[in-house]
This record gives C-alpha cells, structure tokens and sequence, in this order.
C-alpha cells in the first residue's frame, strides 16, 4: 500500500527569525537548527540554544516523534526526535514532520524511508534553485510512501539501527588496524622490530 505523507502527517515551515538568533542564558524556549542534526538521523537536544520569546503557540513546538526535514542544501534528509525536547521549536529553513495517522505509519518508519536512496534521488530531481537546492513542502507532502504493516515497519527500522551499528563498529574496527599497520611499519622503518 502506498499513501502521500500529507495523509499521514502534517509538515509545517520552521519559525522564520527575521534578525539573526539573539540568544539567551535565561530564554524559556530552544532552538533546533541545522546545526543540530547529526549524521544518524537524530536530533541533538543537548545543546540547543535558547531565545527570549513570548508569544510562541503551542503548535509550534516540537515533540517527540517529531521528524525534522533539511529542506535546503545538499543534504536532504530527515531527522527524528528521540527525546522530548520541551519547550523547543524548529528554525526556518527546516520543517517539522508529525504523524498524524501511528495506526497506519511510525514516525522512525518515515524517518528511515525518507532518507532511503531511490527517495533522496527522488527528492534531488524535484529540488528548485540552482545555487542553493531546496525541497518545498509540497514536494515533501506529495511523496509517496510504502506502507507495510506497522510490525514490519517495526522490523525494519531495528534492522536498519543494528545495521548502522556494525558500520560504525566495521569502520572503527578498519581504523584501529590502519593504525596498528602503520605503527608496525614505522617500527620495520626504523629498524625496531623484536628480533631484527
């Protein structure tokens, strides 16, 4: 079954600031920006910057489940609030992807499939602009979905974290015997090997 995000989830612009960020040690409410999106499709809440605001509507805030959309640039990918960040809203040019329908779609499914190859070579053929890239909302809401039941979305998404994992163990493994190779022949270079 196949369905368009915008039946699934609502997606909204991140808050425009007009001016530069003006931070603040005592500003009640956080802010998730580019910066804060880290390779593994997560969010970072732990050092996101807060502002002075008043008047922010409770739509506006981010929860849990939460994707959050790189919408401009060359990366093009989503990322999923694992935690709840509290009062923490989305910066422009982000935008903000809530399940609206977990019956039929987890929102680590959506995360997942958004940032699957065959979807991003999707998305960079609908991307406007030529020297800034960028996805509008509708291209996003208009993307159709691959809807197995949610046990085996379930599935998938453990199958993909563990496999991540073990690309991060493979790739730390490779390094550390690069390492070892290269002290071993610095060793032979240097003429102080055991025995030799």
């Amino acid at each position: 079954m196949k369905m368009k995000i915008k039946n699934l989830a609502t997606i909204q612009m991140g808050y425009s600031f007009r001016s530069r960020l003006e931070t603040s040690q005592r500003g009640e409410v956080a802010v998730i920006q580019m910066k804060d999106l880290l390779d593994n499709n997560t969010v970072d809440c732990d050092n996101l910057v807060k502002v002075d605001m008043k008047a922010v509507k409770e739509h506006h805030f981010a929860k849990k489940g939460d994707l959050v959309f790189r919408s401009r640039g060359s990366l093009t990918t989503a990322t999923i609030l694992l935690e709840d960040p509290s009062k923490a809203i989305v910066a422009a040019p982000l935008l903000r992807i809530r399940v609206i329908k977990p019956d039929k779609i987890l929102p680590e499914y959506l995360n997942w499939y958004i940032n699957q190859r065959d979807v991003q070579a999707f998305l960079t053929s609908r991307a406007m602009g030529t020297v800034q890239k960028m996805i509008s909302k509708q291209t996003i809401e208009d993307l159709e979905v691959l809807l197995p039941p949610l046990e085996q979305q379930k599935n998938i998404v453990e199958l993909a974290s563990l496999s991540a994992k073990e690309q991060i163990i493979l790739s730390s493994l490779a390094e550390k015997r690069e390492q070892y190779i290269s002290t071993v022949l610095m060793q032979l270079t240097r003429g102080t090997t055991n025995g030799h």
